[in-house]
């Protein structure tokens, strides 16, 4: 696909033809008057994960942390892994995790919460329980997680990497084993209830590495049981090569027939050597990101995001890690390790907050209050004089609104 393609395509599926009806704070038309309309926040969701949030804030790379994520992305997935989160039966880092949520929300960022139900990190504790028990308390744990924190937190990945999951390597491992004896899809069938019990509004996903078909025919099957997932996340880690836009493609393809939203949701592009063999339970502290590295890193990340963002069953595309050395020490960062961006992020920031957004544009309207754009469907502001008010740009197509211009700027 070319990229004038690719630009088309953009256009067709990530914008409108927006027809604004103004009035002022009386409902008289704001007749032939001058107006400034501006994006302030992408429908699209551009998101990483946010596990640097628990830097200290009073620290100068960590508030460069939080600086440049605030400028870049519009979404974040926040740490809600079993073992960290309880270590101690009982003992809860909701209120954390609430405080992360909250600087997001602050900001205009929209928050995920990962993951609620996972094999790789649970809590010692459970080592002890038997198959009930573990069952009981996992299913608690969905639904009080997701209940707790409905206000901060509208997505959640329910259960992660439950290709796997039966089978994995440590035969007493309890969430493998509570997989193993129910079955995937009903251990999947309880997860997602209680979380839709937990919060009815939330995004629940459902997120793989395994993107074989037997990913496919899980979720044939988990369709079938009625298990209440609303997306599909598909991890996307490249240590050992970047896929390149045929397989990306083809990705996509490959679960659109299922009539749900996609979800980038772990995009992982090296800007340092590609290891072909890894042993991901690992660290790998000798690790470093090149010049080179960084060049070609810039190139892909480029092709990458401009092909998900051209498909209209890509909803997100969230980035992992934001920072170097951060999951298995790898140079996977838009930033490095000491804060300072890489080619990768300067390029992504142009196309989400420039060539991908709209405004400020400088109009009129008609003598009937009336004024026309196109626009990147998302978030917007329109301001005359000292009037202002605000529209969301929801579908693609033609769209007609009706805003009321009131109050002071501020």
């Amino acid at each position: 696909m070319s990229n004038e393609q690719i630009n088309q395509r953009i256009i067709r599926y990530r914008t409108a033809e927006v027809s604004l009806q103004l009035s002022d704070a009386n409902g008289r038309p704001l007749s032939s008057a001058p107006v400034t309309v501006r994006q302030v926040r992408h429908k699209f969701l551009f998101g990483c994960n946010a596990f640097g949030l628990r830097g200290p804030a009073d620290e100068l790379r960590w508030q460069e942390y939080r600086e440049r994520f605030t400028e870049l992305f519009n979404f974040a997935t926040l740490p809600f892994f079993w073992g960290s989160f309880e270590r101690q039966k009982g003992k809860l880092e909701t209120k954390d995790l609430q405080r992360m949520a909250g600087w997001c929300a602050s900001r205009g960022i929209g928050a995920e919460g990962t993951p609620l139900c996972w094999h790789e990190v649970w809590p010692g504790w459970l080592k002890e329980m038997d198959l009930a028990q573990v069952r009981r308390l996992q299913i608690g744990r969905i639904k009080r997680e997701v209940k707790s924190c409905a206000r901060e937190v509208g997505t959640w990945v329910v259960v992660n990497e439950p290709v796997v999951m039966p089978n994995w390597k440590e035969k007493d491992n309890p969430i493998a084993r509570l997989s193993r004896e129910l079955g995937r899809v009903e251990l999947m069938r309880g997860a997602y209830a209680a979380a839709r019990k937990g919060n009815p509004k939330a995004t629940l996903m459902l997120n793989d590495y395994d993107l074989s078909p037997r990913y496919e025919k899980l979720i044939e099957e988990c369709i079938g049981a009625g298990v209440q997932f609303d997306a599909i996340g598909l991890q996307s880690h490249m240590h050992a090569g970047y896929w390149g836009p045929r397989k990306t493609w083809k990705t996509i393809e490959q679960f659109t027939r299922f009539n749900k939203p996609l979800h980038f949701t772990e995009v992982t592009i090296l800007s340092g050597e590609i290891r072909k063999i890894m042993d991901f339970s690992r660290r790998y502290d000798d690790w470093p990101t090149t010049r080179e590295g960084e060049r070609r890193q810039e190139k892909q990340v480029v092709e990458f995001y401009r092909l998900l963002f051209s498909h209209p069953a890509v909803e997100r595309i969230t980035w992992w890690d934001f920072q170097d050395g951060a999951w298995l020490g790898a140079p996977a960062g838009l930033l490095r390790k000491d804060m300072t961006p890489k080619p990768a992020y300067n390029s992504l920031k142009k196309l989400i907050k420039e060539d991908w957004w709209t405004g400020p544009l400088k109009l009129e309207t008609d003598s009937a209050g009336k004024v026309s754009f196109r626009g990147y469907l998302g978030q917007y502001v329109v301001e005359s004089g000292k009037q202002a008010g605000s529209f969301f740009v929801e579908n693609t197509g033609r769209m007609e609104i009706s805003v009321s211009l009131a109050g002071e700027q501020h």
